[in-house]
């Protein structure tokens, strides 16, 4: 039977036993799942002997090869439950050298002084420690099934979702906007260049029709000088004096300086910087962007990543089904931190808050938790407004009112690291909503909690002109 097993018996694809063995039109057979498996990786369905193609998907169970098949594993079963040298059933299992006995051997002298146990006992419990195995074999398998679609999900937004798509079309939209602008710029400087031309020329225009007046007046009064000294002398005495004065012309060449030809340097001097500066002057800038990888599914942004607002109640119309869930993103709560985060300096940005009824504005550390909660995570340090209350949060306390102050319109962020102290003020700094003094060990982000179909956005820094 065993040299019958080795020749007949075996997958040609597992060598094992076949199981549900099917049969190929060639005649060879193999165990179903290897069979699909095989022609899974070959991505051609061919027989795994002799290479023939299979005209079908679902070739037919080979139903007497699998009942020779249990008849064998059966006979082998009952061999194997025998002792080798007594061939009496095996009932027990050495505690000792974990040998498989019968009543005989338990009665030898190398088992004589050893501990007993039953082999169905026995088996239990090793089942018991494989089922406990198989258990965390499935949940890894089924972890990585859940990463894998994960990935494929991620794949989708990426493409499918036309993420990429969407930078690309805003980026070159940008790009387009910048050339337009430098056009304008380059056409403004040649108009320029081109006015202070013609002003250049007509003004040498008017000095060349002057010099030649003055050359004409001056050739005249050679040609007059001339003939005079051709007369005798006495005609020169009686006319001396009238002759001199004719002759003294106070008519001088124009002067040629710098301001009558082109500003050459005016045009050309540092032209990459004032070309840079003239364009910075068009654009603002925001001291902080959102980082939308980290944003909550129940927020969208606005393109430039300034803004944010809450459309829980318009899910399907702003937001696709499903977003990355990323390690970095807040999965519950409704928050977004900022793209850049701090550790040493300081820093500020404005928030325009004023017709948000729910928001939090602050900084979170980078370890905030951004999953398992509906509420404020740990980690934030804010100031907010809801239910026409307005309160600051930290980490060790819950929300603390602040009693005698309006709805704020407009909330300033100043984070100092340096002297670990971070507040909340108006945009002039004039009025001081609270203080935390705190000393940050990690980095720090800026924080955005938005539970309000309006939006909140950040405000453009206001930058000195020696920049």
């Amino acid at each position: 039977m065993a040299s019958f097993s080795d020749e007949l018996l075996s997958c040609p694809i597992c060598l094992d036993v076949f199981a549900d063995p099917v049969i190929l039109q060639c005649g060879h057979s193999g165990c179903k799942a290897c069979v699909e498996q095989y022609w899974r990786v070959e991505g051609e369905k061919v027989c795994p002997v002799c290479r023939e193609t299979s005209p079908t998907n679902n070739p037919p169970l080979n139903l007497t090869l699998q009942n020779l098949c249990q008849v064998f594993l059966d006979h082998r079963r009952r061999l194997e439950e025998l002792c080798e040298v007594h061939q009496v059933k095996r009932t027990l299992v050495c505690c000792d050298d974990e040998k498989l006995l019968c009543e005989i051997c338990r009665q030898s002298e190398e088992h004589r002084n050893h501990t007993y146990r039953p082999i169905q006992e026995a088996a239990e419990e090793r089942k018991g420690v494989l089922r406990i195995q198989l258990d965390l074999l499935t949940r890894r398998r089924k972890m990585m099934e859940d990463v894998r679609t994960h990935c494929d999900c991620m794949t989708d937004h990426i493409k499918v979702e036309k993420q990429a798509t969407l930078v690309e079309q805003t980026s070159k939209g940008h790009f387009k906007n910048l050339h337009q602008l430098l056009n304008k710029e380059e056409q403004a400087m040649l108009d320029e260049l081109n006015q202070e031309t013609e002003q250049k020329a007509d003004c040498f225009e008017e000095k060349t029709l002057k010099i030649n007046e003055d050359i004409t007046s001056l050739s005249n009064t050679i040609e007059h000088l001339e003939k005079e000294l051709e007369n005798g002398d006495i005609r020169i005495i009686r006319n001396f004096k009238e002759t001199l004065k004719r002759a003294q012309v106070q008519s001088q060449a124009p002067e040629i300086t710098s301001r009558d030809i082109i500003d050459s340097a005016k045009y050309l001097g540092n032209f990459k910087l004032n070309v840079w500066k003239k364009m910075r002057k068009r654009f603002s800038y925001s001291p902080v962007v959102l980082d939308f990888n980290t944003a909550c599914h129940q927020l969208s942004a606005c393109i430039d990543m300034i803004s944010v607002f809450n459309h829980e109640d318009n899910m399907e119309k702003y937001r696709p089904d499903w977003l990355p869930l990323n390690r970095e993103r807040f999965v519950d709560c409704p928050c977004v931190l900022g793209y850049v985060g701090y550790s040493t300096g300081t820093h500020t940005w404005d928030v325009d808050v004023e017709e948000n009824m729910s928001w939090m504005v602050g900084v979170a550390i980078e370890s905030v938790q951004r999953k398992g909660t509906n509420g404020l995570p740990s980690g934030v340090w804010c100031i907010g407004y809801d239910r026409e209350i307005l309160s600051v949060t930290d980490p060790l306390e819950s929300r603390v009112p602040l009693h005698g102050f309006a709805k704020p319109t407009v909330v300033r962020v100043n984070l100092d690291l340096s002297a670990g102290r971070l507040s909340f003020s108006d945009p002039l700094g004039e009025m001081v909503y609270h203080t935390f003094t705190h000393n940050f060990t990690e980095k720090v982000y800026p924080f955005f909690y938005n539970e309000c179909s309006y939006s909140i956005t950040i405000l453009p820094a206001v930058e000195s002109e020696e920049k």
